[in-house]
């Protein structure tokens, strides 16, 4: 499994962990070891503007997904699952209000968008429950490993 991550946003924050959780919620979604994942973090008017090119939507968010091979989990073949744009200064924001450390908003959103890659989604509410229950899952079984 190849993970890629490129960090642009002059925000310190822990890759290594970044990378650790990415792999095993991969594993966790059962696609193949030889499938791979970017992750790029990003300053808040890099994301202001894939937000507005990509979603049609003004100023930054917190993560975009990008899927390229719209793999879904126990997909058996190998494949590219795709991008994720994360944008530490604006998670920044989450955590304190959420009373988390960045570290923890950028591992939650990494999570999130691995799900939104997979096809997840939470425009609707069983939807969103089942997302953000997988979510918490994830987070969950990957900080308890030793």
């Amino acid at each position: 499994m190849t993970i890629e991550i490129s960090n642009e946003s002059n925000t310190s924050c822990n890759e290594k962990e970044l990378i650790s959780l990415a792999t095993y919620a991969i594993s966790k979604m059962r696609l193949d070891n030889q499938s791979d994942l970017g992750i790029r973090l990003v300053t808040s008017s890099e994301m202001a503007s894939l937000n507005k090119q990509w979603m049609g939507e003004e100023g930054a968010t917190d993560v975009l997904s990008f899927p390229i091979d719209e793999m879904r989990p126990g997909q058996s073949d190998p494949g590219v699952i795709g991008d994720i744009v994360l944008c530490p200064s604006y998670a920044s924001g989450n955590a304190l209000k959420n009373g988390k450390s960045l570290d923890e908003e950028l591992q939650l959103l990494t999570a999130h968008g691995i799900l939104h890659l997979l096809g997840f989604d939470h425009r609707n509410t069983p939807d969103e429950k089942a997302m953000f229950a997988l979510q918490e899952e994830i987070l969950r079984e990957w900080r308890s490993l030793p």
